[in-house]
């Protein structure tokens, strides 16, 4: 954690909120509104209920109650944006209900449908509501002509009743919901990464190594030529396309390096983030204090977050020095952690949201993909410290 000197504003009181304020006059609107929108619930409700009850014992009647729960599940929709927008209550949208097709069949959408929990939910949060929009509806309404003095009080404890039914009623299932949206959002975030190096690598053959070995090829097809009218001058060619193929060679070897080091490979983190450390521009100290090597995916990762951190090091932090650690932490719920820190004594600044998809941003990304954190520390003027947090597993043998 950053330190920061104390201001004298620190010593003022919270700022007291008003009892007319903007807030206020958004809750109230918000409690007038109540009745018209839980009457429309409640009557898609009972109707609903009223007609896949009687039909139950039909073939349609269960698909028709799917459908009316998926219906019941879209009346969430506009409540939760009215929510955020007069009540400040931000409740993120659960996992839409899949159809047929992704549940595996039409017998276990059925099934998924009927025991939904986001739509059972939202038909209680329906049926609740229209005593207690009523109630809210005729409070907000006298209140505004009889009860002004204290109307403010009375409005914001309503108020915080309705934030309490949103959040318990039209929130996702617990945790599972957002588990399932942090899931799908790192596969998106692999599935990006990957795509992005396969298009450096394509970028970087194309530019590189086989453009050059293009250009060797045309010149060994000239000295093949000569061969007999100009035996120097072939062997002239000759001598510039050994040049070539050295530095395609090379070309290639920072390629291969780029993808999956083979130092890695076959020796692990230590040599491979020491080969990396001994190419940084500023002196470079390297702790690796590893039981043993963890699963391929993470020491790559690892390798990757460390190299680049590096590479910001020599170009941009100004350092004159740096430092990488790594060393293994157990749990405190089980199973260890892989932790990386990288600092440097530069003049500071970085700043991990500067853009998504590239620099720390990036690195950031990769390492929430596979449920790890990653942390910077970067004072103005103060250096940058680079905390990297990946779960361990151990490497199948």
């Amino acid at each position: 954690m950053n330190a920061r000197s104390r201001t004298p504003d620190d010593d003022r009181p919270p700022r007291v909120r008003g009892p007319f304020d903007a807030a206020t006059w958004k809750e109230i609107a918000y409690l007038l509104i109540n009745l018209p929108v839980a009457l429309i619930g409640f009557v898609y409700t009972v109707v609903m209920v009223a007609s896949t009850g009687a039909l139950s014992v039909t073939v349609v009647g269960l698909p028709l109650l799917t459908c009316g729960l998926w219906g019941a599940r879209q009346l969430g929709k506009p409540e939760r944006a009215r929510a955020r927008a007069l009540l400040g209550v931000r409740v993120d949208e659960p996992t839409p209900m899949p159809g047929p097709g992704r549940s595996g069949g039409f017998f276990p959408w059925l099934w998924t449908g009927i025991k939904d929990p986001v739509a059972w939910r939202t038909v209680l949060y329906a049926l609740v509501r229209l005593p207690w929009g009523l109630l809210t509806f005729s409070i907000a309404l006298v209140g505004l002509f009889v009860l002004w003095p204290v109307l403010p009080w009375l409005v914001r404890g309503l108020a915080n009743a309705d934030r309490a039914m949103v959040r318990g009623l039209l929130s996702p299932s617990d945790g599972l919901e957002r588990r399932i949206a942090e899931l799908e959002s790192g596969r998106g975030v692999v599935v990006d990464t990957a795509a992005a190096d396969l298009r450096r690598i394509e970028r970087d053959l194309h530019d590189g190594a086989q453009a050059r070995l293009v250009a060797l090829a045309m010149g060994l097809g000239l000295a093949k030529e000569k061969l007999l009218e100009d035996p120097d001058a072939a062997a002239a060619m000759v001598d510039e396309a050994h040049g070539e193929v050295k530095i395609a060679l090379q070309e290639l070897r920072d390629l291969a390096r780029g993808i999956h080091p083979a130092v890695l490979t076959d020796r692990g983190l230590d040599a491979a983030l020491s080969s990396v450390a001994s190419r940084c521009l500023v002196p470079v100290a390297v702790a690796v204090d590893l039981p043993g090597r963890p699963a391929a995916a993470i020491e790559g990762i690892a390798y990757f977050v460390v190299s680049e951190l590096l590479q910001n090091v020599s170009k941009h932090a100004g350092a004159e020095s740096a430092s990488v650690e790594v060393w293994r932490a157990d749990g405190h719920r089980g199973g260890g952690r892989l932790l990386l820190r990288v600092s440097d004594d530069g003049r500071g600044g970085a700043d991990a949201l500067a853009g998504r998809g590239s620099g720390l941003a990036g690195l950031a990304e990769r390492v929430g993909a596979v449920d790890g954190v990653f942390v910077v520390d970067s004072p103005p003027g103060g250096g940058t410290v680079v905390t990297a947090e990946l779960p361990w597993r151990d490497r199948e043998a």
